[in-house]
């Protein structure tokens, strides 16, 4: 089983499986736009811009299960992505990362990469993981973690 196994519904509402991502270096990240860390969208949107020619990708689902971080809908977020930050990779419609009604996709990603003191539980928006061009989970990297530390470790799966 890899990532590539999913499908998630756009921001736009379609169902994107990510089999289309097969052959990519991909950045799965959890995200808010009320957040300490909204402005990590801006880190995400260069290293997708400096890389997306060599097969790279940023994804981005919002998620609103800590502190209410989320709150908007999915036009909102699209808006408030665009206009603040940019954005331009894909973003797809908010999700739950834990607990049981967590999309599977997040499910697998927890269960292949664990977090600190191997626990599974995503502890907070902007939790990243790096997935190979095969498809597997290579690392996680904790929501403090800026997306401009992560940059050597792409490059080095390009």
């Amino acid at each position: 089983m890899s990532i590539y196994s999913f499908s998630a519904k756009s921001i736009n509402g379609e169902n994107v499986s990510l089999e289309q991502y097969r052959g990519k270096t991909i950045l799965i990240v959890n995200t808010a736009s009320k957040c300490g860390f909204t402005s990590q969208y801006k880190g995400l949107q260069t290293l997708y811009e400096k890389y997306h020619h060599d097969n790279f990708v940023v994804l981005g689902f919002p998620c609103d299960q800590f502190g209410s971080q989320e709150p908007g809908t999915e036009d909102d977020i699209k808006q408030f992505c665009k206009l603040n930050y940019g954005v331009s990779f894909p973003m797809f419609a908010k999700v739950e990362v834990k607990g049981e009604n967590a999309h599977p996709l997040f499910t697998y990603l927890t269960e292949k990469a664990r977090g600190v003191l191997h626990s599974k539980a995503i502890k907070w928006n902007f939790t990243k993981f790096l997935v190979s061009k095969e498809g597997e989970v290579v690392k996680r990297f904790a929501p403090k973690t800026p997306p401009e530390e992560i940059e050597s470790e792409i490059k080095h799966l390009l």
